[in-house]
């Protein structure tokens, strides 16, 4: 049987560059029949016929002078919804994989104030999240992370060299051996949520960086609503979050 590289067939069938062809496998857009390709560079028969799936289109959830809430889809880049925003600066980001509330200044004396209140941790975060296995009481988790920025980056526990990570975790309904919980952090460090979940035994589902074994589009991860300076958005939770299958 003839093989090829996965992102060279798929540049062929779309009549795209082998970049752009390897970009969109990197994001997670490529499937033959319902299976993710996740390897651009995977050998795979000449016969195969891919799928693309566009994710969703980001939409605004308020704007005034000063600020801009996006509802982000996942699959997207926080940094790509940015470039597509005249003269806004991202004042978080969220992972890739994570939807819901992204926040944008528009000024720089705003976006100042912005900087400050996260430094401060004056930023209230909550987001939704389905883990691997039944969680039915709260738990806080402050378990110090640390994360390592050399490729793909990766984030652990390390009460040595780790930075201070607060996260709350509250059940809120269960799904066979899954259970949906509503999280709450008041520190940003990178992948504190995946990690922190994982470190207590119940990654999130679809997070196979961390230990879900659940096969899935992308995580189960949507920040639901944030406040800062007097302002709160909500974004409403989309289909894979607000009922898992």
């Amino acid at each position: 049987m003839a093989t090829e590289q996965a992102f060279k067939l798929l540049a062929l069938q779309e009549g795209i560059s082998n970049g752009k062809a390897k970009e969109m496998i990197d994001k997670g857009l490529v499937f033959v029949e319902d299976k993710q390709v996740k390897i651009a560079r995977a050998q795979i028969s000449t016969e195969t016929y891919f799928r693309i799936e566009e994710p969703p289109r980001a939409t605004t959830i308020f704007e005034d002078e000063d600020i801009i809430a996006i509802n982000k889809p996942a699959q997207v880049d926080s940094y790509d919804i940015q470039d597509k925003l005249e003269g806004v600066e991202l004042l978080h980001r969220l992972d890739r994989e994570t939807s819901g509330v992204l926040l944008l200044g528009k000024n720089r004396e705003f976006i100042e104030k912005a900087i400050k209140a996260f430094k401060n941790r004056q930023v209230k975060k909550e987001y939704v999240a389905w883990i691997e296995g039944i969680l039915v009481e709260s738990v806080e988790i402050d378990d110090p992370i640390l994360t390592i920025k050399e490729g793909k980056a990766f984030s652990k526990i390390d009460p040595i060299r780790g930075k201070k990570a607060y996260t709350k975790v509250t059940p809120d309904e269960v799904q066979g051996k899954k259970s949906k919980v509503r999280v709450e952090i008041t520190t940003g460090r990178t992948h504190q949520i995946r990690v922190h979940l994982a470190f207590i035994g119940h990654p999130i589902v679809g997070d196979e960086q961390y230990g879900s074994k659940t096969k899935t589009k992308h995580l189960l991860l949507h920040c639901a609503k944030m406040s800062l300076l007097g302002y709160t958005f909500e974004a409403p939770e989309p289909k894979g979050i607000a009922k898992y299958k």
